[in-house]
């Protein structure tokens, strides 16, 4: 832990990615330890972090619900500003800490402090409610953008997902047969979550690399 950041792979690493929590899970919970350990064996450095109220979890036998996303803006940004990534810096989270990231991400880019922005599980709409769409800002986001979703997640699915407006800078890599925790039925779809996490490193590693050539 470096003050309130978790931070592991190589110091010296080509790429920094600043990775934060979904609305229910803390920055070391499985899902986010495995994305991690995927990610740093394809050679990033990755930095977690928590917003306040996942942070007060840990001292509390309460459960504090987390506040509208718009409201998590200012601890995105401020995270940003305390981590000072010297080299090019990918912003992004899981589920809900992705969707703040995507809502910071073209002033960012605009300043010159980030190269792109890392989804894991958008959350495009709420689970049963696919007429209450997240994807406004989507539709003239500037950030170069990689959405990585389980075909089946019922935060948006492929089928859902292909009828939505979104900004040409995005691109989404589709796991088959994967939830919103990107876990597939093994049985059914041939594929592990390990199998989709490996496939979602690799595809960040070439993604990385081609907005880098573009820069």
């Amino acid at each position: 832990m470096d003050q309130d950041f978790l931070i592991d792979g190589p110091a010296d690493a080509a790429v920094t990615i600043l990775f934060t929590h979904g609305a229910g899970s803390a920055m070391d919970s499985t899902s986010m330890n495995e994305a991690t350990a995927a990610l740093v064996a394809a050679g990033f450095r990755v930095a977690r972090f928590e917003f306040a109220y996942m942070a007060a979890r840990r001292n509390s036998d309460t459960r504090k619900p987390p506040p509208k996303a718009e409201l998590l803006i200012p601890e995105y940004m401020a995270a940003v500003e305390r981590l000072g990534a010297s080299g090019p810096l990918i912003i992004g989270g899981k589920s809900m800490g992705g969707r703040v990231a995507s809502m910071v991400a073209d002033d960012l880019l605009s300043r010159g402090a980030i190269t792109g922005l890392l989804c894991l599980s958008y959350p495009f709409h709420p689970p049963g409610k696919p007429e209450n769409l997240r994807t406004q800002h989507l539709a003239e986001l500037k950030t170069p953008a990689l959405i990585c979703q389980g075909t089946r997640d019922e935060f948006g699915t492929r089928e859902e997902v292909a009828g939505y407006a979104l900004s040409s800078n995005i691109r989404i890599l589709w796991l088959e047969d994967g939830d919103h925790a990107l876990k597939p039925r093994k049985k059914l779809s041939g594929f592990s979550t390990a199998d989709h996490l490996k496939n979602v490193a690799g595809t960040v590693k070439s993604w990385s690399a081609e907005i880098a050539r573009r820069a």
